[in-house]
């Protein structure tokens, strides 16, 4: 077991009853239980209080039900607790739902950020010093850099911004107050961007569980256009771990870093792989057929079956990725799970949490 720092690290967590922040406090907890941990959510329909239960139970964090964009509460957080590092997760992430709704995510993501720079900057610095050892984590994500054509060579960390919807409009504006508060007001920052994040916990909008389901269901199974959009995949688990790495490092405030997956597939060849690992569970558990008849693969046919093409949506990108050479030269870290290994052990585990 790790043994706890001279001075431990005390962190806050926002967005923490989300996808990625859930699976990032309970990797946090199992490498490092003797540090304190605050998460705060608001808990829209994305946040399940429910997935940090166990740590909650075993008193393993102070969870506080309430927004990031409360500056009075931020600032007494910081200040009671003695937060040193502040690690946000906390925004709307969904394209469909910011082309149908963008002022949530300019609320929560550039006002909500800029309400915990500014909390973070009452509270930490003090006649014109910042505290020693404290840091500002900003997760962001690929879609800031825009869309890569077919043969361009992935994006860097020097990569210019091209947002194409309000979600990554919305992230860049985030991304562009959190550099200002460094070269303004020197905050000690870090901002990582991810690619396209799967694993347990995730809200069944995404793909891969919103597929899955809908599968299960003998749903149709809707995909944008000729699903030859290409993204990137990295296994939540993956982004955890390196996570934890810059996190620790020393000397990279002030930087940003790709996190990137090294593994490039169309959204039709994710879905198909999908269908191919769900058709394979049900051959060899009889039981699912009876837990799911409505399932293609309960009557001996394929998943793939239910694919549908519906129009594309507005402002599609077509590719993403990153070059992740920068975190794997300095930090020695990069992706660990193969898709294939990923993606069976994601759909075992909703088969295993069939309430999710």
């Amino acid at each position: 077991m790790p043994v706890p720092p001279a001075q431990p690290r005390r962190l806050l967590v926002t967005g923490a009853a989300g996808f990625i922040g859930a699976n990032f406090v309970h990797h946090w907890h199992a490498r490092f239980p003797h540090d304190p941990l605050v998460v705060l959510d608001v808990l829209t329909y994305a946040g399940r209080r429910g997935t940090l239960a166990p740590l909650e139970a075993q008193g393993a964090l102070t969870f506080v039900h309430d927004d990031i964009g409360n500056g009075p509460l931020v600032r007494e957080l910081l200040a009671t607790h003695h937060i040193t590092h502040v690690v946000h997760f906390a925004a709307e992430s969904h394209v469909d739902r910011s082309i149908a709704a963008p002022d949530t995510f300019v609320r929560t993501n550039v006002w909500g950020t800029h309400t915990l720079l500014e909390a973070a900057r009452a509270v930490w610095c003090q006649g014109g010093r910042w505290r020693e050892g404290v840091r500002f984590h900003h997760i962001s994500t690929d879609e800031v850099f825009g869309a890569l054509g077919a043969h361009d060579a992935p994006f860097t960390e020097a990569s210019p911004y091209h947002p194409s919807s309000p979600y990554s409009a919305s992230k860049a504006g985030a991304d562009h107050l959190v550099r200002a508060a460094g070269n303004t007001y020197g905050l000690p920052y870090v901002i990582t961007h991810c690619a396209n994040n799967y694993g347990p916990y995730q809200h069944t909008e995404k793909l891969l569980p919103h597929m899955l389901r809908r599968a299960l269901m003998g749903e149709k199974l809707p995909l944008y256009g000729d699903g030859l959009q290409q993204r990137e995949w990295l296994h939540v688990h993956d982004h955890c771990a390196m996570l934890e790495r810059v996190l620790l490092a020393p000397g990279v405030e002030g930087e940003s870093f790709n996190l990137a997956g090294y593994d490039e597939r169309t959204n039709l060849d994710a879905v198909t792989q999908l269908c191919a690992v769900l058709d394979a569970r049900f051959g060899a558990d009889p039981l699912l057929a009876s837990r799911y008849p409505a399932c293609p693969a309960a009557r001996g046919e394929p998943c793939i079956s239910l694919l549908a093409h519906v129009t594309d949506r507005p402002g599609h990108d077509r590719r993403y990725a990153l070059n992740g050479d920068k975190l794997r030269t300095r930090l020695g870290i990069g992706p660990r799970i193969p898709f294939a290994q990923g993606l069976a052990d994601t759909v075992d585990w909703y088969l295993a949490n069939a309430g999710w």
